[in-house]
């Protein structure tokens, strides 16, 4: 079990809603979706690669063999996927759209708020649940070296297609060419460095398994 895959970290965080107050968050999602400004501090952290929140009712609990369920609340169920750590993550979004976090858990019960910041990670860490099963097609890769390898390819596509025209020496000042063009753009697939001690922990307890795995 692990929140973790190579560079990125999965998030979910399930929250109890006042029922008496659903609809006034449902009211703000249909806002937020027709003011997408509004999300203007949060679609400009690349380091995520997905973020959304949904209410379950408290009728709509799926009923898998174990009867119908018996619930005083609603639910907030927020899932994300990022690149960095934990810490960052939520260091990031409190500064980016601190009022948002609180229109979008506005109904969650004891919510604290997103500023001051330790309690509301506190209340993130009492709510998440960890992920039982977290697939990465890019595991060394995040977000940033995907769209920085996808700058990289048109200039490595046009030196192929003018390779064959072109003696050694001019393909040479072709390449130093291109090579400063999209030198900015060249990634470093790998393990994310520890900035924190959960991810060094994490990593820690992931080095055995990696080792009877690879090598």
């Amino acid at each position: 079990m692990s929140n973790l895959a190579g560079k990125a970290y999965g998030m979910n965080v399930i929250t109890p809603m006042h029922p008496s107050r659903t609809w006034i968050n449902r009211l703000i999602f249909m806002v937020a979706q027709l003011k997408p400004r509004v999300l203007s501090g949060l679609l400009g952290l690349s380091l995520i690669h997905f973020a959304r929140w949904f209410m379950i009712k408290r009728d709509q609990w799926p009923d898998l063999g174990q009867g119908p369920e018996q619930l005083r609340h609603d639910y907030m169920l927020f899932c994300s996927n990022f690149n960095g750590t934990w810490d960052q993550y939520i260091d990031a979004f409190a500064d980016g759209i601190p009022s948002g976090l609180d229109l979008f858990w506005y109904s969650s019960v004891k919510y604290p708020q997103s500023i001051p910041l330790t309690p509301f990670k506190s209340y993130i860490v009492h709510n998440q649940l960890d992920t039982q099963y977290y697939y990465n097609a890019t595991p060394g890769s995040a977000q940033r070296d995907i769209k920085a390898a996808l700058r990289v390819m048109p200039a490595l596509r046009e030196l192929a297609a003018q390779h064959p025209d072109m003696t050694p020496t001019e393909f040479a000042a072709a390449y130093r060419a291109a090579l400063r063009k999209v030198q900015t753009s060249l990634g470093a697939p790998g393990l994310a460095p520890v900035a924190s001690n959960a991810t060094f922990e994490a990593e820690r307890n992931l080095e055995p398994l990696l080792q009877a795995r690879w090598g």
